[in-house]
């Protein structure tokens, strides 16, 4: 298919998953708002239609609780295909959403579309960019109350990587048993090999019911949690969006705001850079519970390229281990490398490729001056898409389209990485 002909059928993905100013993953699979997938659409927009851009992020944030968080999940409309929903939750918002976050990618959404937005916008990009900054807020103070410059996630799904061996130790401390009965809807929509296995989505439901008999008050969660993890991917996507943010920030005349964020960013780059572990050639996450690295080898490693500059040794190392990681492989960086027993290549986040994920690590090969490496990751990706179509993940060994179809951010990633958008984006943020 001719790169028109795909533009146009990226642009149909998400006409058909539009739900009236925000976009669903996909039909039946996902039918409500997600958090990060919406930030990825948001940039897939505003390479056509800035207006529609922002107000995919203008629906995400009327979620927003008021002490700042962006939940995971806003449930806009009811609907009987997924599970959890919003009566399982029990938030009891104005709006029903989900109790928990999802990597913050909104502030670096929000600096590509103010890039690409007429300068009658403004306001509205500015509005967003404070709702952004609440949300950063309410990261530093709710996940990290120790101020060790990692936030952590609560909630395997908190991380977006759902079913990453990295929380295989984690959650087997979890138990299986949950007030709420476990009625899964998701494979009924996909094979069950591609999702979770029932154990896990029972734990998973288990660390719901803990939190909602907290009341959702973070404080009360951290303490009752179970699953604690200081996590490398959500601290590097917080620390660029904060860099992303204070560039906004600057741009609309807010010199006070655009410090805040840069301070959060030196905060997250110094913890960012103290999970460095030469010996893998790689960042890594902590249990806070057990006090302990986690060494699973996973795509998390990687991410803090996006936010930090790299000296030359690590970024040397970082190469080498990532082409180590891909051998074998036809396209993408593996969520978990083929040598890896835990690797699968068609489950749910132990193997496959992502293109939001490639998407990022593209950003961050840029950032540290490895444009040919980059390029080397995206063009088998947008290869891929043009030959297999925009499904939800791909196998890395046969190049298959995998999980959920007609997918909504990786219509986005076609979008933007087609046209070299990830360069255009490389621009240097502000200093961490």
């Amino acid at each position: 298919m001719h790169p028109a002909e795909l533009d146009a059928a990226a642009r149909a993905v998400l006409s058909a998953n539009d739900r009236g100013g925000y976009t669903v993953p996909t039909e039946g699979l996902y039918p409500f708002q997600w958090n990060w997938d919406s930030a990825f659409v948001a940039m897939g927009f505003a390479t056509f239609d800035a207006d529609r851009a922002l107000r995919e992020l203008e629906r995400l944030v009327e979620g927003q609780w008021d002490d700042g968080m962006i939940p995971h999940i806003v449930f806009h409309a009811p609907a009987d295909s997924y599970f959890p929903g919003p009566e399982v939750w029990g938030t009891r918002h104005r709006i029903p959403t989900s109790g928990i976050s999802q990597p913050p990618v909104m502030g670096m959404a929000l600096r590509f579309v103010a890039a690409r937005a007429p300068a009658a916008m403004r306001p509205r990009i500015a509005t967003l960019a404070h709702a952004a900054a609440r949300s950063h807020a309410w990261w530093r103070a709710a996940r990290d109350p120790e101020g060790i410059g990692l936030v952590a996630v609560l909630h395997p799904w908190e991380t977006g990587s759902d079913n990453s061996p990295a929380w295989d130790a984690a959650l087997a401390r979890v138990p299986q048993d949950t007030t709420t009965p476990v009625r899964r809807r998701d494979t009924g929509h996909v094979d069950a090999a591609m999702r979770p296995r029932d154990e896990d989505y029972r734990r998973y439901i288990h660390l719901l019911d803990t939190y909602r008999a907290a009341g959702w008050q973070p404080a009360a969660m951290w303490r009752a949690a179970p699953f604690r993890i200081a996590e490398v991917q959500v601290s590097a996507i917080l620390c660029r969006a904060a860099q992303d943010l204070s560039s906004v920030f600057d741009e609309l005349g807010e010199p006070g705001a655009a410090a805040a964020q840069r301070a959060l960013a030196t905060h997250l780059a110094h913890g960012l850079d103290a999970a460095w572990r030469p010996a893998l050639s790689r960042f890594v996450s902590r249990d806070l519970v057990a006090g302990e690295d986690i060494a699973a080898p996973t795509q998390a490693g990687f991410l803090p390229l996006l936010a930090l500059d790299l000296d030359a040794p690590r970024r040397k190392a970082v190469l080498a281990e990532m082409r180590r990681w891909s051998a074998g492989c036809v396209l993408g960086l593996p969520t978990t490398p083929p040598y890896h027993p835990a690797f699968d290549a068609k489950r749910y986040w132990r193997g496959p490729v992502w293109a939001v994920v490639d998407w990022l690590l593209a950003e961050g090969l840029r950032r540290n001056g490895e444009a040919e490496a980059a390029q080397a990751l995206i063009a088998p990706l947008l290869a891929a898409i043009a030959r297999a179509g925009f499904d939800e993940y791909f196998d890395p060994l046969t190049g298959e389209g995998l999980g959920g179809r007609r997918f909504s951010w990786t219509a986005a990633a076609w979008l933007v990485l087609s046209r070299d958008g990830a360069a255009e984006r490389a621009e240097t943020p502000a200093a961490a």
